[in-house]
C-alpha cells in the first residue's frame, strides 16, 4: 500500500550549493574603482578615441578607448586591444562595452563580444552557461585589465607612463 518515507541523513559525499547572493557593496566598490581608473586613462572629456600602448616583454598591444554615446550623465564607451607584430588568434581579447556614470561615479561593463544585459545574478546551470556571479567577474576582469594599462600603458607617439 503506502509507505512511510523517512528522512534519512545525507552522506558525507552529497553536497548542496547555497545560491549565489550578489554582495552588491562589494560590486558597487569595484565600480567606483573602475570609474576612477578610466577618469586616469580619458580624463580629456573633449576627446572621442584614446589610444594607448601597453608592453609586457617582447609583445605590445594598441588598446583603443572609443567613445560611443555621450550624454550629461553617462558615457558610453568601447574598449578593446589589437596586438601589434606577432598576434595570437587563440588569445584574442574581448571588446568591453562600458558605461561611466558621471554623477554617481560608477563605471561597468555592458556589453562584451555581443554578450549584452548582464543581470546581477544568473542561476546555475543556464542556457548561455553564465557564471552565477558573471557581472561582477565581468567587471573585475575590467578593473585588472585598466590596472595593466594604468601601470604599463603609453602614448603611441612617447613612451610616457600615464
Amino acid at each position: 500500500m503506502f509507505t512511510l518515507r523517512v528522512n534519512k541523513p545525507q552522506p558525507d559525499y552529497v553536497t548542496y550549493k547555497e545560491r549565489y547572493k550578489v554582495d552588491l557593496p562589494l560590486q558597487m566598490a569595484e565600480c567606483e574603482a573602475n570609474y576612477a581608473r578610466l577618469m586616469k586613462l580619458a580624463a580629456d572629456k573633449t576627446q572621442n578615441e584614446f589610444r594607448f600602448m601597453v608592453a609586457r616583454g617582447d609583445q605590445q598591444w594598441l588598446h583603443l578607448l572609443r567613445v560611443l554615446e555621450r550624454s550629461p550623465y553617462t558615457t558610453t564607451l568601447e574598449l578593446s586591444r589589437t596586438s601589434v607584430g606577432i598576434s595570437s588568434e587563440w588569445l584574442a581579447m574581448p571588446k568591453l562595452t562600458l558605461r561611466m556614470y558621471h554623477d554617481a561615479k560608477l563605471a561597468e561593463v555592458l556589453a562584451w563580444q555581443g554578450h549584452k544585459r548582464l543581470r546581477p545574478r544568473y542561476e546555475y546551470p543556464n542556457q548561455a552557461m553564465y557564471q552565477s556571479d558573471e557581472k561582477y567577474q565581468l567587471n573585475r576582469f575590467l578593473g585588472e585589465w585598466l590596472n595593466v594599462c594604468i601601470e604599463h600603458g603609453f602614448a603611441p607617439d612617447a613612451r610616457f607612463p600615464f
